[in-house]
């Protein structure tokens, strides 16, 4: 069993198909001015629904500037990462 991923379109081709590499699982392009048909759109669709919320939380980490100077074991920014994470939920809770 592999490892996988869900990438944007930037990762388009990197995943030759081959049982060697990780599934690299990515949307569709359109090509030469033409259009999306239907069923690729809602491959992309479906493909954005499970990357966005990766995003989210990306973007709400980066908000809290202290990772960009954190000088510590990965052990304990993993435990930090996680409270900000907590945080976070907490405050878009409210």
């Amino acid at each position: 069993m592999g490892l996988g991923a869900v990438a944007d379109l930037g990762f388009v081709g990197l995943d030759d198909g081959t049982k060697k590499q990780p599934a690299v699982i990515t949307g569709f392009k359109a090509s030469g001015g033409k259009r999306l048909s239907s069923p690729k759109k809602i491959v992309n669709q479906l493909v954005s629904s499970l990357r966005a919320p990766v995003e989210h939380g990306f973007a709400s980490l980066k908000t809290f500037r202290i990772l960009a100077k954190m000088r510590m074991h990965p052990r304990h920014a993993t435990a930090l990462v996680r409270a900000l994470m907590v945080l976070t939920h907490h405050q878009i809770a409210r």
